[in-house]
């Protein structure tokens, strides 16, 4: 059952007057037309019907709740208006309050039934002068009926359906209100979640720069003054031969002007210099032979498969890691044979570095391989796996006590159009 319709709730002052209004001045006017025992009848019904809106609907607010308090609390007093109408036409200006009682108390669809009995009560009333024996009397009554049914219960639908799209509008309200205070908590449960990421990625990339900066020194500073130091010690050492001397003195000076230019390229995050004006093969053909020149054994640089373009980050990585590994050999390896390869495949490119030198365990930290050449677990291990795997490649490192040591990179190739067949170059 719907609710009391929403244009009568604010009718509670002519609910609690009119209707004892009403019954008052037709009582008063009763007294002044009748006397006698039809007089008595007449006021007695007045009471009663007075009692009744004053014990079930005045005194008690709480029982206007309840549907069939109220239905009996309507049907009843509609009885007694029928009774008075039928005794007195002019208790028909009693049906006003009926209405007000009918919108008010009952509820929808009994509320129609309501109003359409006291619209009959009403035209019962404003038919009592016309005689219903005649089939022009009777014709006249239903007439009269249908004028007051017809209108009365057409307005009580029109109020029905109006309290009902009032309800779905205030429903609607109500949800879009809702839907309001969600979107604006999650609004700022998104502006506290973009500040966090916000934060964290700041994180990441101080730590991803820091890692950047530390390879790099790894690269370029600490891998020069290593070679630096060693040719000082050998320079030292040829004391007694100038030549020697001045051979070891001019390779350091040399060493020391690529650290410088390297570190330069380093914190601008360029390519290294040997990938300014060649390809990934000549740029470490030119690596091994300075290196050979540095360190005596000859480095055999072999280019298999059909060359293409690379991302520069990739070049870098590869050529950064065979620097790196033939560092490693130069420190710790004491190799007399030192091989590098790089082979284009259709899938990936990979950079092999072999020596036959003393080889070492690759077991590092936690019992997880570390890589690279002998010296296994020093940062340079753990930078050659990190740029490596950056790119979504793999590192490998085999080696023995005594059998010598084996790298292997390979990341990702990009599919582009192939450059010209590369050859071996020893």
């Amino acid at each position: 059952m719907s609710s009391p319709t929403p244009l009568v709730k604010g009718w509670h002052p002519m609910i609690a007057v009119v209707p004892y209004a009403l019954l008052a001045v037709l009582a008063a006017f009763t007294v002044t037309m009748k006397e006698g025992g039809s007089l008595l009848v007449d006021l007695a019904l007045c009471a009663f019907t007075a009692a009744w809106m004053l014990w079930l609907f005045t005194l008690h607010p709480s029982w206007r709740e309840r549907p069939r308090v109220m239905a009996l609390f309507f049907t009843v007093l509609i009885v007694i208006t029928a009774v008075l109408v039928v005794r007195d036409s002019w208790f028909g200006f009693f049906t006003p309050a009926a209405y007000l009682y009918a919108f008010k108390v009952l509820r929808w669809p009994w509320r129609l039934a309501g109003v359409a009995a006291v619209a009959v009560v009403a035209g019962t009333a404003q038919a009592s002068g016309t005689d219903m024996t005649t089939l022009f009397g009777l014709a006249t009554y239903l007439a009269i009926l249908a004028v007051n049914v017809i209108p009365m219960c057409a307005f009580a639908w029109f109020a029905w359906r109006s309290a009902q799209q009032n309800d779905e509008r205030r429903k609607a309200m109500e949800e879009l209100s809702e839907a309001n205070r969600r979107l604006e908590a999650t609004l700022a449960e998104n502006a506290g979640l973009h500040q966090r990421l916000l934060a964290q990625a700041r994180e990441a990339g101080v730590m991803e720069e820091r890692q950047r900066m530390a390879r790099e020194i790894h690269d370029t500073l600490a891998q020069g003054l290593t070679g630096i130091i060693t040719q000082l010690q050998a320079a030292e050492q040829a004391g007694a031969d100038p030549a020697g001397w001045r051979r070891h003195v001019t390779a350091a000076t040399g060493l020391a002007r690529e650290s410088l230019s390297e570190a330069r390229r380093s914190v601008h995050a360029l390519r290294p210099e040997p990938l300014e004006t060649a390809r990934l093969s000549d740029a470490l053909a030119d690596v091994a032979a300075r290196w050979s020149a540095l360190h005596g054994p000859a480095v055999q640089v072999t280019t298999t498969g059909t060359a293409r373009p690379m991302p520069p980050e990739a070049e870098s990585a590869l050529l950064r890691t065979a620097q790196e590994a033939l560092a490693n050999v130069a420190k710790h390896a004491g190799a007399s044979r030192v091989g590098v390869t790089l082979s284009y495949m259709e899938r990936e490119v990979a950079l092999d570095v072999r020596d036959d030198g003393r080889g070492f365990d690759p077991t590092g930290i936690d019992g997880t391989v570390v890589g690279g050449s002998a010296g296994g677990g020093g940062f340079g291990l753990v930078a050659m796996r990190q740029r490596i795997e950056a790119l979504s490649g793999t590192l490998q490192v085999e080696s023995e006590p005594g059998v010598g040591t084996a790298i292997s990179a390979c990341i990702p190739a990009a599919r582009q159009a192939p450059l010209q067949p590369a050859g071996a170059r020893a």
